[in-house]
């Protein structure tokens, strides 16, 4: 999943490849609201994995966004 989540940052929100590691938080990447709910967009039309940009932006890190992306992935 964390493979998954950096294509999408890089490819659509424009993030470099280095900066998305499991610890980068919203700010360390410049994530502002916008390009989280962008984000939980492109989730549930790329990988059908429905998260809300409300709960994306609770999750403080990357890998709380993936493990995020995990479990709602399990119930799918």
């Amino acid at each position: 999943m964390l493979d998954q989540l950096k294509e999408i940052l890089v490819s659509k929100l424009k993030v470099t490849a280095e900066q998305v590691v499991p610890e980068a938080t919203h700010e360390e990447l410049e994530l502002d609201s916008l390009a989280v709910v962008e984000l939980s967009l492109v989730l549930e039309q790329e990988l059908g994995i429905k998260i809300s940009d409300d709960e994306l932006l609770e999750a403080p890190t990357i890998g709380d966004m993936v493990a995020l992306m995990d479990e709602r992935s399990a119930k799918v």
